[in-house]
């Protein structure tokens, strides 16, 4: 048996100290950012991780902001103190079809996101949770991945579609392949129609489409959108072309309506 051996090339940082999240999340809401979400690139949470993400989520919610968090894998003790911090939206995702996950994820089982969902359910937090697509899956993994969204007790309040980003060293480079853009849009228009009151969410990839691209996905039925300049590990257009594409698409960003913009902020992950 052979063994791959690579790396991304990534270091190990510390989170984000409070005050630089304020004021990601203050730029975020001036750019019309409704929701803000901070992320940790951690397997899971350790007990004194969660009083530092617990005072981020206090302080961005007295900006006037949803609030949203990526932490990796929680026990239900972890989604307690997330809810009583003032959580409004968890953010994680089941990556890709049951049938094809095997191919891509090797240290974890499809189980394990199953069993993180379910307790942020449970302790009243909602859901953001999607896939990826470009790396190696075709129409039938996309789809599978739909149809495990869809049948999940309660469909995701928000649904993040991505695009695979070019990151060197892990092995899913060998085998992604960019979506035709016309594929992407059913993808799209699929998921509207499958789950109706889902915000279908275009999240990383979206520096690799073009700005008719991005209009066909809104008219197909996508109504949000990360912005900031880096999603974690992987880099966002602009904030100046997103707000460009969106005046000329007389697009606004308004929490009661369909069409909204979501801020992103970077919690630098450590080493576990």
């Amino acid at each position: 048996m052979w063994v791959l051996l690579v790396s991304s090339g990534l270091k190990a940082a510390r989170l984000m100290d409070r005050s630089d999240v304020v004021s990601a999340a203050q730029r975020a809401k001036a750019a019309g950012a409704t929701r803000f979400c901070v992320a940790a690139a951690w397997r899971n949470p350790k007990d004194r991780d969660l009083d530092q993400v617990c005072d981020m989520i206090a302080a961005v919610k007295d900006c006037g902001m949803e609030t949203c968090v990526m932490l990796g894998m929680l026990t239900p003790k972890h989604a307690a103190r997330l809810a009583d911090a003032g959580l409004d939206f968890y953010n994680h995702n089941v990556d890709t079809s049951p049938e094809f996950y095997r191919s891509i994820i090797t240290t974890r089982t499809l189980q394990e996101p199953s069993d993180t969902l379910t307790p942020v359910r449970q302790a009243g937090i909602k859901i953001c949770c999607g896939g990826i697509i470009g790396i190696g899956d075709d129409a039938e993994d996309r789809l599978g991945m739909l149809l495990l969204l869809a049948n999940l007790p309660n469909h995701p309040e928000s649904i993040r579609i991505k695009l695979w980003n070019e990151v060197n060293g892990v092995p899913v480079r060998f085998t992604a392949e960019r979506p035709d853009p016309i594929a992407l849009v059913r993808l799209v228009a699929t998921a509207r129609i499958m789950m109706t009151n889902s915000v279908i969410r275009l999240a990383a990839g979206r520096e690799y489409m073009t700005d008719e691209l991005q209009a066909l996905c809104f008219l197909a039925g996508a109504n949000s959108i990360f912005v900031g300049d880096v999603l974690l590990t992987t880099k966002n257009p602009q904030v100046d072309r997103d707000a460009s594409v969106l005046a000329r698409l007389d697009i606004m960003s308004d929490p009661l309506k369909s069409s909204r913009t979501m801020g992103v902020a970077r919690a630098s992950h450590q080493r576990r």
